[in-house]
């Protein structure tokens, strides 16, 4: 369980992000790229750029384990979230730090070592850091910026969202909201997490960070003393990276896809296949369909009163689920009695 500890003054200093971090984009996309979990919505990403990946990506994934604890000073704190921001504070980032982030990897890690090259890092040799800054350039060059206006525009539909909810429901209402798992408890944020984490904000506000790359459960920092940052999920539509890979398996989605439509009509297949994806409150369904929040709703309770998802009370909102009859209709097979 993530604990996320709020004063009176942490509330009027919390924020939303301005838009995408290209820092936590860049270390949970490389999640992304070898965990087969959410492979529906990235797998074609995934595909299209696994021959793009550098060599020396390496770096990257020996700091960015495929599961656990992640080194904190791949995703610094910046004013405007852009790559050059984030590359420059990357590279201005103190030896005390590097020193503290490798070693905390090596005891998180017992079973796999971290590598001689990371030596140079717990040293504070700055050429290290650079051929670590260097590969970040390289894997977001090649497998993200192809990408980055799809990234930027889910993530700013998400930040609109959260800025009516903002305006309609005042800061309790957003934290909510922010994910499925989140329960507000005024004055602590409880959400879902692998491991007990409390932080106490202690008049520092927090940063929401929604992030395209990011899935599942939300993601914070280890260290608690750094600049507090909760990144989210905004869970893209399954088509957004493009259809890089036709193959029968490919037609017969296209194929089943129609068929659903046909059925319930191409918008409420839509919201039926976005629930698919995984539990969410209407705010989340909202924006996977890139439909107003009203438009959601509505199709929402219909699809619940034909059985085909489930909804749930979930603390001051409501959280989605596709049904087995839901999913046996998106699939195109017969439901077994």
């Amino acid at each position: 369980m993530l604990r996320i500890h709020f004063t009176g003054e942490d509330l009027s200093r919390t924020r939303l992000a301005k838009g995408p971090d290209a820092m936590w984009e860049t270390v949970l996309s490389l999640y992304r790229l070898r965990r087969v979990q959410g492979s529906v919505v990235f797998g074609h990403w995934r595909r299209a750029v696994r021959a793009q990946v550098p060599a020396d990506a390496r770096l990257l994934t020996d700091l960015v384990p495929s599961s656990g604890y992640a080194v904190d000073f791949l995703t610094p704190a910046t004013a405007t979230g852009t790559l050059q921001d984030g590359m420059e504070a990357l590279r201005a980032t103190p030896a005390r730090r590097l020193h503290e982030d490798v070693t905390e990897l090596a005891a998180r890690h017992p079973g796999s070592p971290v590598p001689a090259w990371a030596g140079g890092l717990a040293r504070g040799e700055r050429g290290t850091l650079e051929r670590v800054a260097d590969a970040v350039s390289r894997y977001t060059s090649a497998c993200l910026a192809p990408y980055w206006d799809r990234v930027a525009k889910g993530v700013g539909r998400d930040l609109a969202m959260r800025r009516q909810t903002l305006a309609e429901a005042g800061w309790p209402g957003v934290l909510a909201g922010i994910h499925p798992s989140a329960r507000w408890d005024s004055p602590v944020l409880e959400l879902a997490y692998p491991a007990d984490h409390d932080i106490v904000l202690d008049g520092r506000g927090l940063v929401l960070q929604p992030s395209f790359f990011c899935w599942g459960q939300p993601v914070t920092l280890l260290d608690t003393a750094l600049p507090p940052v909760l990144a989210y999920p905004v869970t893209p539509r399954p088509d957004w990276a493009g259809s890089v890979v036709q193959d029968d398996r490919a037609s017969a989605a296209r194929t089943g896809g129609r068929a659903l439509a046909a059925l319930v009509g191409r918008t409420r297949a839509r919201v039926l296949e976005a629930v698919a994806l995984g539990d969410c409150t209407t705010t989340q369904l909202a924006a996977r369909t890139e439909l107003p929040l009203p438009t959601a709703s509505r199709h929402a309770s219909v699809l619940r009163d034909a059985g085909l998802i489930g909804t749930e009370r979930d603390g001051q909102g409501v959280r989605h689920c596709v049904t087995a009859l839901g999913r046996s209709l998106i699939e195109g097979r017969p439901r077994r009695p």
